[in-house]
């Protein structure tokens, strides 16, 4: 197998997209159908002699904003975007995405933390620690996310559904605003050049490029505590939930996020997919 995949991909993509998908004029003859290498370097924004190095495999360590700028450039699917993003940790090594250790995200809650959770069924409860996994929840949680693909991935991550799970958009018919709230609750993080956020960073700009780069640059102001959410639910409807937010530690790494039904329709449909008596969960008003 050669050793050189990630340039291989390249230049397998780069002559797979026609000058018309990229948006270029197509006159003149070619030895192939796909894009000259100064074309997709002008695109891109980098050195003809940079795209070179790349593909003859002559520089194997290319930036995440200059992969990620290729990506955007060869109008690569969401399939090629994970499939470069495998290709570069193959061939620079995961640990240079991660940059030095610092304190990594918790992994599992208290004992207190669960016992909290029983307590708060049938609710929709869920924590999260600072990269958004998903640490722990309620079955009305599972009942509620489940459906959606939210907890289809292994850790499953809010960040991540809303930005690289199609089915995101469809669920939430707010979807700009609550990926603003996503991104609001990653920005300290950004901020702090804490390396594990930064990995999850990196892995997006691969993996979804322009909606996820461009968000995050423009992305402002803190993260609400509390709000109103609505859902698409493919089993229960149109759901409208409150929402609070309670801090587990004292530097906010382990967040709580209770939902309770804000209409009494809601409070109605989420009974009906917990399995509960009517009633069991009250709509919340004022």
């Amino acid at each position: 197998m050669s050793d050189n995949t990630l340039g291989e991909f390249l230049r397998a993509r780069r002559e797979a997209v026609t000058p018309a998908e990229a948006g270029l004029p197509g006159g003149g003859r070619r030895r192939t159908p796909g894009l000259r290498r100064s074309e997709l370097a002008t695109l891109a924004g980098i050195s003809v002699e940079y795209l070179t190095r790349l593909e003859q495999g002559r520089d194997r360590h290319p930036s995440v904003p200059v992969l990620a700028a290729l990506a955007d450039a060869l109008r690569l699917s969401a399939g090629d975007r994970l499939h470069l993003l495998h290709h570069f940790k193959a061939a620079d090594g995961a640990g240079r995405l991660v940059g030095p250790c610092q304190g990594p995200p918790a992994q599992s809650v208290r004992p207190t933390v669960r016992a909290l959770l029983d307590r708060l069924e049938p609710a929709p409860a869920v924590v999260v620690n600072r990269l958004g996994d998903v640490l722990a929840h309620t079955y009305g949680y599972e009942r509620l996310a489940g459906p959606i693909g939210l907890l289809d991935r292994r850790p499953p991550n809010l960040v991540r559904y809303v930005f690289a799970d199609p089915r995101a958009r469809a669920a939430y018919p707010e979807w700009d605003r609550v990926a603003d709230e996503r991104l609001a609750g990653l920005k300290p993080g950004v901020s702090r050049k804490d390396p594990h956020v930064e990995h999850l960073v990196n892995e997006l700009t691969l993996a979804v490029g322009a909606p996820f780069t461009g968000r995050l640059a423009t992305a402002s102001g803190p993260s609400r505590r509390t709000g109103l959410e609505r859902m698409a639910h493919p089993e229960a409807g149109e759901l409208r939930l409150a929402y609070e937010t309670l801090g587990l530690s004292d530097d906010d790494s382990q967040l709580l996020i209770a939902y309770l039904p804000a209409d009494d329709a809601t409070a109605a449909r989420l009974d009906r997919l917990t399995g509960r008596h009517p009633g069991a969960l009250r709509a919340v008003t004022g």
